[in-house]
């Protein structure tokens, strides 16, 4: 289905570009990458090939541990499997089918990347990026179901409520995407087709736009209220959670419902505190040098991190 809405505004926006005789019109784009000193290149090469890899064995190690593992099979482990999957797709959206177009770009001459390419990159990108968002916040809401409703935990996180919450999820990631996307490449490109980047965001297609940016900078600050809301669900979460422990009775109970949130805590702060960065700061201080190292963080290193921070969750539910 994602392909399908992919082709579908890739065809919508090259009959809008057409329609403007005014401009002309941008076939590709090139990504201007990290560095423009080609000595740089093979060591960034090893570290980007490393972590990638790194990334993909973690999160694969951690879906294959909880589909054989009776006792991770619970609503907390469904989540956290659907957040590894998640964490691969959103590593990967800027790869081909088989490498990583990043690591690929580093000994690529010109680092060219298709108009419909980067649609799809911006599309995929979008879409993950919203589905790890809306875990977070889902996996904040399980542990207050677990911690502050233990008795009814069982009948309020069903398999099929769970099931179900997913597909709210992608339905929703699905949608952003499309409007994110839509709302992008509605713009005229035909100032330039440099991107100072290393995949097709949004901030940087913007600054090279020669039309109108107001709604897209609108949705941009629409999905800011989305993303405000996500960190508020969490925090009012946990200010339950944070209640209830400190009126139980047992240090060890304490203990293993701290133990169980720190986790989850430590990935949302991670995750919401790049984004915020990232998108929401004053634009005075708007670097686009220093957002492709923030872009990289979130996109790269991140699900690099998410498996190392649960393993430790996963050992204890195990043992």
């Amino acid at each position: 289905m994602g392909w399908c809405c992919v082709a579908l505004l890739h065809l919508v926006f090259t009959l809008e570009r057409d329609e403007d005789g005014n401009c002309t019109l941008v076939e590709e784009f090139i990504l201007l990458g990290f560095s423009e000193s080609p000595e740089q290149d093979p060591p960034l090469f090893t570290i980007f090939l490393t972590i990638y890899t790194i990334t993909l064995i973690g999160n694969l190690g951690m879906i294959i541990l909880i589909r054989i593992s009776a006792q991770l099979h619970t609503p907390m482990y469904f989540f956290l499997c659907n957040l590894s999957m998640a964490d691969i797709c959103y590593s990967s959206v800027i790869t081909p089918p088989i490498a990583p177009k990043m690591l690929v770009d580093f000994y690529a001459e010109t680092k060219k990347i298709s108009y419909s390419g980067c649609i799809m990159q911006l599309f995929v990108f979008a879409l993950f990026a919203n589905v790890e968002c809306l875990l977070l916040t889902l996996m904040a809401y399980d542990r207050y179901v677990a911690i502050c409703n233990p008795l009814l935990y069982s009948i309020i996180m069903s398999k099929r409520t769970c099931q179900e919450l997913m597909t709210v999820v992608y339905f929703i990631g699905l949608v952003s995407a499309m409007i994110n996307t839509s709302c992008t490449f509605q713009l005229s490109f035909c100032r330039s087709n440099i991107i100072n980047h290393f995949f097709c965001d949004v901030p940087p297609l913007l600054i090279l736009s020669c039309s109108d940016t107001y709604i897209s900078e609108i949705v941009i600050f629409a999905f800011g209220c989305i993303e405000g809301i996500s960190i508020g669900m969490v925090l009012v979460s946990y200010a339950y959670i944070l209640s209830t422990v400190l009126r139980m009775h047992s240090a060890e109970g304490r203990y293993k419902a701290f133990s169980t949130c720190a986790s989850h805590l430590t990935a949302v702060g991670i995750y919401h505190g790049t984004i915020l960065f990232m998108y929401f700061r004053p634009s005075s201080s708007y670097s686009m040098d220093q957002d492709k190292w923030t872009s990289l963080f979130y996109t790269v290193v991140i699900p690099m991190l998410n498996p190392l921070i649960y393993i430790h969750e996963i050992q204890q539910s195990i043992i």
